[in-house]
């Protein structure tokens, strides 16, 4: 088994705090992966993965889709969610079963009971792709937590504090970990280091990342 793989098992059920609100779950969605990486491919299938453009006309150097009643979007225009798929016009997929399962379950591991996302944004990482330190605040609900689940290559995730100029924690997470924060950490500043290191012997060299939210 990958390396990272074996630590993550190792430690299946372990909780770091990352802040007073703010957990990384270790190995939680190990146990879902036989069911999320299938519904993860119907999903590319229906909404494929695309590079958005900010605000500012830089392409993102994340790929991603969306799935639920809402997915989060990126133009010229400025960032927001919406209900249907700017590509194709028709709805997002809607959210599969699994994955819903699994960030209520999460969440409720965190100590966030009774959490339903509305909106999962699904983001491909390629090596040297990064996502630079940013506020989730497109919301409506910032009383719901976020839950974010790595697969693939192992990621440093950055996470900070209310200003983006605040020192930064890098963190490792690996496949299966589960990140979630909310309450006092909710607004919190986080990103993503470029994705560099050894490939991952289910997903090749890629990292996926769903990010679930209460978004309406």
């Amino acid at each position: 088994m990958y390396t990272a793989d074996l630590f993550a098992q190792e430690r299946l059920g372990q909780r770091d705090a990352i802040g007073p609100c703010a957990w990384v779950l270790r190995g939680f969605a190990l146990p879902y992966v036989d069911e999320l990486l299938p519904a993860l491919g119907r999903l590319e299938a229906a909404s494929p993965f695309r590079h958005m453009v900010t605000p500012g006309g830089f392409t993102m150097s994340v790929a991603l889709t969306n799935c639920g009643a809402l997915g989060w979007a990126s133009d010229r225009r400025g960032y927001r969610y919406t209900s249907t798929d700017p590509d194709n016009g028709q709805r997002w997929p809607a959210m599969p079963g699994v994955f819903a399962r699994l960030a209520a379950e999460a969440a409720a591991a965190a100590g966030f009971m009774g959490f339903e996302p509305d909106a999962c944004l699904v983001n491909r990482y390629a090596p040297g792709s990064r996502l630079s330190l940013h506020q989730d605040k497109d919301e409506r609900d910032y009383d719901a937590p976020i839950v974010s689940v790595s697969l693939g290559m192992t990621a440093t995730f950055l996470f900070g504090g209310h200003a983006r100029s605040d020192k930064t924690a890098k963190i490792p997470l690996y496949h299966g970990d589960v990140a979630v924060w909310g309450g006092e950490d909710r607004l919190r500043y986080h990103g993503v280091l470029p994705l560099k290191g050894p490939s991952h012997p289910l997903m090749g060299e890629q990292r996926v990342n769903f990010t679930f939210r209460k978004a309406g």
